[in-house]
């Protein structure tokens, strides 16, 4: 099994991330953004990596396969692919994340569900259950957050770009890993885990003993 390490490496020699050790097994040039994963769920793959523990970070290798292929060509996939992966994100951190962080999680899981609407009507009722689920468990970061977005007339003109999505990623990992939790590498296990069987879903890729942990997106 690969060993894990944080960060960027020139070569194997020196260690690899979960992306790097992706990008070998694709057979593509050693590199933490390669080709074959989409941008986003690697940028939420490299999150987790380097916010994982030392001791738990060998654990992601066994997710490192299934990002192979995980990517599209088709311009509304791939903002599908952006969207979900950041609400994904941003929703199994909100419960846990401090409060500060908590208000711009609800900030960004509200632009997700703005922009899912916008984009395709029956995609944001398949994320419709996920959103309403982690809204529920922070409330007043909920009414904050549409306050937020109400007072600086936010919801007219947010587009949403890799960068925000990105923004909410790292918010996100970030919040589970310095959250006051008993298993953050766990969560991060799992949130990992999650969008990768989301991002198949979307594409239509066969995983039949995983879709049924996402009704929300089945």
């Amino acid at each position: 099994m690969p060993v894990l390490s944080r960060g960027k490496h020139r070569t194997p020699k020196s260690g690899g991330c979960f992306m790097e050790f992706a990008s070998y097994l694709a057979g593509e040039s050693w590199s933490d953004h390669p080709a074959c994963t989409h941008p986003v769920l690697a940028s939420l793959a490299r999150m987790v990596n380097d916010c994982s523990s030392d001791d738990a970070r060998s654990r992601l290798a066994l997710l490192i396969p299934s990002v192979i292929g995980l990517t599209s060509s088709d311009q509304r996939v791939d903002k599908r692919i952006e969207i979900v992966v950041a609400l994904r994100a941003g929703c199994e951190a909100l419960p846990t994340a401090s409060l500060e962080r908590q208000r711009a999680l609800a900030v960004g899981v509200l632009t997700c569900e703005r922009n899912a609407s916008v984009l395709d009507p029956q995609f944001a009722e398949r994320v419709g259950p996920l959103i309403r689920t982690a809204l529920q468990e922070a409330p007043d970061a909920e009414r904050w957050a549409r306050d937020f977005l109400g007072s600086v007339h936010s919801w007219s003109h947010t587009k949403f770009t890799p960068r925000t999505a990105d923004t909410i990623i790292r918010v996100a990992v970030q919040g589970i890993s310095e959250a006051c939790i008993s298993d953050p590498d766990a969560r991060l296990y799992v949130l990992l885990d999650h969008a990768i069987n989301d991002c198949r879903v979307l594409l239509g890729a066969r995983t039949p003993d995983r879709t049924a942990q996402l009704p929300a997106l089945a």
